[in-house]
Formats: C-alpha cells, structure tokens, sequence
C-alpha cells in the first residue's frame, strides 16, 4: 500500500464495491477504496510534517469525492430509471386497461344500438297498436252513440209515424203523433251533433243526472203513453261526467228497449246513492223473457245471446245492451238483467260512486201519470 504503483489496482475494488454493495453500502466501499488508494498515491510525501499531512488528507479526499460524488449520481439515476420504468409499466397497463374499456365500450355502443332499434322497432309497433287501438274505441264510441241517439230516435220516430197512420180519421191525434215525430227528429239530431264532437248529452248539460233522467223519463212516458215512476233514494251528489253519461245511456237504452218489446202497462226507474256506488234500476211489467246462456264473448251475465227469448229479440236489442255493458264496466260498473216469461224484466246498473258533497236530504221523485209528471 506503500508503493505509488498499487494505485494501479484501486479501479478493481472500485468495480467491486459498485457492482456487488447496494446502497448506501456503495459509499463504504469507495469510501475505503478511495483511503487505501490515496495512501498509496501519497506514500512518497512525509507524513512527519503538518504540510504532508494535510497533503496526504487532501490526495484521499480528491480520490474519495469524486467517486461519492458518482455514487450517490448512479444512485439517484437508477433511482429515476426505477420510477422511469414503473411509471412505463403503470401506463403500459393503463394503455392496456384503456383499450380493454374501448373494447368493452365499442361492445356496449354495439348492444346499445341494437336496443335502440329494437326499441325504435317497439316503440313502432306500440304507436301504431296505440293508433289502432284509438281508431277502434273511437268507432266503438260512435257506434254506441249512433245507437243511443240516431238510432233510438229513428226507432221513436217509426213508432209515431205508425201510429199516425193509424189514427185514421181523426185529425188531433194523427198531428199529435207526427208532431211527436218531429220533435224526435230535431232532438236526434241535435244529440248527434253533440255526439260528433264528444259533447255532453242535451239531458245532462243544464240539469243534474236525477233531474236529467225525471226529464227523459217524462218525454218517455208522454211519447209512449205509460206511466214512469221516477225515484231517487240516497244522498245526491256530483259523479264523473263519465258516470253521468254511463248512466244516462243505459237508462234511455232500457226505457228504449221497454218500448220496442215488453209491452208494458207500467215502468218504475230508481236512481240510488249509495256509499260506495250509485246504481240504476229499470224495470217493467211487460211479456218479459227467458234469459239464454252467452254465447258471445263479450257478452256479459243475463245479456241476450243469439238464441234470447221473444221478449227481447238480440239482434234488436243485442247490441245496444252490449254497448250499455262496455259503458259500465269502462268505469268498473256492473249490469245485471233479471227477466221471466209473463214477469216483466229488470235491468239493475250499478257504478263506484267517488266521494263527494251532498245536496241536501233524500229527494224521491215519482211519476205514475202517461205523461211523466214529475210531482
């Protein structure tokens, strides 16, 4: 170590101790690298003296320095190298994370697109199911009201013409029969208009339904010469329009078909107002009828089938209690048709009644005169 020349071999403990010590180790071992080779670089100055000492230290220190210097450099570049490739491989598995999500989002934009046609397709199909739908209750609704207006007020007018022609020779009556006749017409044809725009019935537009139905009761019994008993039990209250209508229909439908095929000396009409429904009851003492088993779908419990008894002859009055049932029960109401041979026949409507405000105590209303007077 004292000979100039062993500075020669210093770069071998150097190699070593940069390649086999880890850090900090690294710098223990140049740290020594450096003294042994600066001892052997000084070993001709004389180290008796203060001047050679501080040589000596200054020779160990300029080996020593610079190779710390290097080390902690090294040190801090495979430090940086180390970040450098953890954050390459921490994108590298973002990159990879991002194009499995690209995957996976071009899959769902592709799932997607398909359900949105075949939602486009649905939505299609709903539309225009919808629009069928619409188009067959409008033609329902106009059946129902061609028969409850135009209808019924032809099959009124036939009867007074009828029974003009037979009044032969006696002036007053026939005039009063093609009056009657008359008034039916403008009256039809005001209730179709009102029924071409979805209009209120006439009865119901400045009355209430008891005094609607003691007015159609009356004109009834004053077109056809029997007595109508109207009453009306119960609290009255306010229903929906619907209801109203509903129920107006069905009492002119059943007064219609008194009219048309029981022969009838007497007919009593009941409006009730009850908790939770308000029902209707129309009932004669006509020739009634034997009620037939169904035999159309949608025909509901005592409806006349093709096979209905002679009192009520279905291809007559088929349709119109049919319509009168798809009325009830689109607001969740029931009718029910009671009848016997020689027993006269009995249709009873009945609809929820919503909650509402009474007008006042119970109000019955009768008419036992051919006139309808309501008293």
């Amino acid at each position: 170590m004292r000979a100039p020349l062993f500075g020669l071999f210093t770069p071998v403990p150097y190699f070593y101790a940069f390649s086999l010590l880890a850090w900090p180790g690294q710098l223990t071992g140049v740290a020594a690298t450096a003294v042994v080779a600066g001892l052997a670089q000084a070993s001709t100055i004389d180290e008796s003296t203060p001047a050679g000492r501080l040589l000596v230290a200054a020779v160990i220190a300029a080996n020593m320095l610079p190779l710390l210097g290097f080390a902690w450099f090294l040190q801090r570049y495979e430090q940086r190298n180390e970040e450098r490739v953890r954050a390459l491989a921490a994108a590298r598995t973002a990159n990879e994370r991002l194009r499995t999500a690209t995957a996976e989002a071009r899959e769902a934009n592709v799932r997607l697109r398909e359900s949105l046609a075949e939602n486009e397709a649905l939505q299609e199909q709903l539309v225009a199911r919808a629009r069928e739908d619409g188009v067959r209750d409008e033609r329902r609704r106009m059946a129902r009201e061609i028969h409850d207006t135009l209808a019924q007020g032809l099959t009124g007018i036939i009867s007074q013409l009828r029974a003009a022609e037979h009044a032969g020779d006696d002036p007053p009556v026939r005039r009063r029969h093609v009056v009657a006749a008359a008034d039916l017409a403008r009256e039809s044809l005001a209730e179709a208009r009102r029924s071409v725009h979805a209009l209120r019935p006439e009865p119901l537009r400045t009355a209430r339904l008891g005094e609607a139905l003691a007015g159609v009761s009356a004109r009834w019994s004053r077109l056809h010469g029997v007595p109508v008993r109207f009453t009306t039990t119960g609290n009255p209250r306010e229903l929906p329009p619907d209801a109203d209508i509903a129920l107006l229909r069905a009492a002119q439908e059943a007064l219609s078909n008194v009219a048309r095929h029981a022969a009838a000396g007497r007919v009593g009409v009941t409006l009730s107002y009850m908790d939770a429904e308000v029902a209707l009851d129309v009932r004669d003492d006509g020739r009634g009828f034997t009620p037939a088993p169904t035999t159309r779908p949608d025909a509901g419990p005592g409806l006349p089938s093709a096979d209905a008894g002679p009192g009520l002859p279905s291809a007559e009055a088929g349709f119109g209690l049919v319509a009168m049932r798809q009325r009830i029960e689109a607001l969740d109401g029931t009718v029910e048709i009671e009848s016997e041979p020689g027993s006269g026949t009995g249709i009873s409507v009945r609809v929820p009644a919503l909650p509402g405000t009474g007008h006042g105590p119970d109000v019955p209303m009768d008419s036992d005169a051919p006139v309808g007077e309501v008293r």
